[in-house]
């Protein structure tokens, strides 16, 4: 919540709201949809940013990690989307963000590599599904970006 309140007094409250909300709980993001139709109406562009990292070896990987990683990076990023499109307007954007570990092999990242490649497919697919709507569909895929999860991860 303090980096929110950080966010929030640097970028000006006029123009953000801060909305603390864990992206593998449906009902989080049910509730972040109300809020933002409340309070603004209407989106312009939906920035699907969720992401968790985990490593193990393909000999090692549990389920649990499998399932935490999967929830948050796919199933997280898919119901924010769908949860965001009756407030989206004809011509948005949705931006997901990848990586670019999605297109790359990376040693014990396996399952966050499939997570990420995941949403390049994504973006491929919703680009047909959208199209009537005219919403743009992209998955940028940067390479390490100095984050705290990515310091934390070695």
């Amino acid at each position: 919540k303090e980096i929110l309140d950080v966010a929030v007094e640097q970028i000006g409250e006029k123009h953000v709201t801060a909305i603390q909300a864990d992206a593998g709980k449906l009902d989080d993001i049910d509730r972040v949809m109300k809020v933002i139709e409340k309070e603004k109406g209407q989106l312009h562009i939906v920035f699907a940013n969720a992401g968790i990292l985990g490593f193990a070896p393909l000999g090692s990987i549990p389920e649990t990690l499998f399932d935490d990683i999967f929830d948050i990076n796919v199933k997280g990023v898919l119901f924010t989307v769908q949860k965001a499109l009756p407030i989206l307007v004809d011509g948005g954007s949705v931006i997901l963000n990848g990586s670019i570990w999605g297109s790359k092999g990376t040693p014990g990242a396996s399952v966050y590599s499939a997570t990420k490649a995941a949403l390049r497919s994504f973006a491929r697919c919703w680009t047909v599904d959208l199209k009537d709507r005219k919403i743009r569909v992209n998955c940028l895929s940067p390479g390490g970006i100095d984050t705290p999860m990515l310091r934390t991860a070695g």
